[in-house]
């Protein structure tokens, strides 16, 4: 089950919204959805790391702030290894870090299942750019724009502007899930090999309730 509250409004989405070639399934998701239960944090240092993956660590329970996971973080000094870390730290505490597919739409279907993506994005101007993580935490098929908290606050952009800022970035993205938690859709192999690095790092029972769950839905 979903976690939070999902403002969705179905309909037919767009038949054009997407390139051809995309499944047919992702081009069936709502025109719109926002996940209200997300919480923000507000903060720009270490590329607003800390503050995204405080708010996915809330979302599933967990009592945290940004500055409580500075330090777990190893910052300042391993500011170039926050996806490692971050990944690392989910699963401390018994998440399932899944990697989302590297296509556009796969984002919106996660989001419309109800569960926040932490990412990673470019912004600047043509002639500087930096790298922030961020929340996607809803889209707007009808506008053609995504809903991103980034730390800096909630940023609201357009598919075609986000979609270029996230392939700059290197379409990184992941859902840190409960284990009970399967993503929609789910790849049988991707969330083996996250079970199985969940038991890497000690969080055997974790992961075997993560296959469980796997094997249960299939």
């Amino acid at each position: 089950m979903a976690l939070g509250m999902v403002l969705a409004l179905a309909g037919c989405a767009d038949p054009h919204a997407y390139e051809p070639g995309v499944p047919a399934q992702y081009k069936r998701l709502p025109d719109r959805v926002e996940l209200n239960s997300v919480p923000f944090f507000r903060g720009k240092a270490y590329q607003s790391g800390p503050f995204a993956l405080a708010s996915m660590l809330s979302v599933q329970g967990v009592q945290t702030t940004p500055g409580l996971l500075e330090k777990p973080l190893k910052l300042p000094g391993a500011e170039e290894k926050l996806d490692q870390s971050m990944a690392n730290l989910a699963r401390e505490y018994g998440f399932v870090v899944y990697p989302v597919d590297h296509q556009f739409p796969d984002l919106l279907a996660q989001v419309s299942a109800g569960y926040p993506v932490l990412l990673r994005f470019s912004e600047g101007s043509m002639w500087w750019k930096d790298q922030r993580y961020g929340v996607l935490v809803g889209f707007n098929q009808n506008k053609r724009t995504v809903l991103i908290y980034t730390g800096l606050g909630r940023l609201t952009v357009s598919f075609e502007a986000f979609t270029s800022d996230w392939d700059n970035a290197g379409n990184w993205a992941v859902l840190v899930q409960s284990p009970r938690q399967l993503p929609v859709p789910v790849d049988r192999e991707r969330w083996l090999k996250a079970a199985n690095d969940l038991a890497q790092a000690g969080q055997e029972q974790a992961a075997g309730e993560a296959v469980k769950t796997l094997n249960s839905a299939h």
